[in-house]
């Protein structure tokens, strides 16, 4: 499947760019992709609940009345978590908290399926890679007007980056990443998708080498 190239001056040329079916015609299973979704943000949380443990509490580990003739429950400690001020059965462990983990296929998978989305429906979007420095915010914003551009998530090969980066920090919903840095999450999360020709054919090959 082909997909038009744009330079920097918004000008769409005559040359398209070849892109694999199984990149950008595939079949989308929005089930899977809300699964990535999920692990992603459940991954980026700070566990920052604690609360002590039977072991962790601080106090005498006397008996607490005679094991024997009181009719009773024996009881050792006041640390049990029958008791108030005792530890906390099964309570959150700060950072020892554990993620669910997902098969690396199905990770690819969903990042494939999401680019394949984003041109179904119309918001992926490929430009030339910038060789010059773009030091100006004007220069890359006229760029995005001329296109009808907003709320972009711009993914980049590493030159370009470097070069278009001054020029991009100060445009309101709009963020840089390198390719390697490309998600399923920020994928869904802005409307249109800018990838460089460098970037996106490297993905392609990065997710072709997967599956083998």
């Amino acid at each position: 499947m082909n997909v038009k190239v744009l330079n920097i001056d918004g000008i769409s040329k005559s040359q398209s760019l070849k892109l694999s079916d199984s990149l950008i015609g595939l079949k989308v299973n929005n089930r899977l992709l809300k699964y990535v979704i999920d692990w992603q943000l459940n991954r980026s949380k700070k566990r920052i609940a604690k609360t002590k443990q039977r072991n962790e509490v601080i106090g005498s580990t006397r008996k607490i009345y005679a094991q024997k003739g009181t009719g009773g429950a024996r009881h050792a400690s006041r640390k049990a978590p029958l008791f108030v001020g005792g530890g906390i059965a099964h309570g959150p462990k700060g950072d020892n908290y554990k993620t669910k983990t997902i098969n690396k296929k199905i990770r690819k998978l969903a990042l494939a399926q999401t680019i394949s989305k984003k041109n179904i429906n119309k918001e992926l979007f490929i430009f030339e890679d910038v060789k010059k420095h773009i030091n100006k915010t004007k220069t890359f914003n006229n760029f995005l007007i001329k296109n009808n551009l907003k709320n972009v998530l711009i993914i980049s090969d590493k030159e370009t980056e470097k070069n278009i980066h001054k020029s991009v920090r100060n445009i309101p919903d709009v963020k840089l990443i390198n390719e390697l840095g490309t998600n399923v999450y920020d994928l869904v999360k802005f409307k249109n998708v800018l990838f460089t020709t460098s970037s996106i054919k490297n993905i392609e090959k990065r997710l072709k080498n997967e599956k083998n």
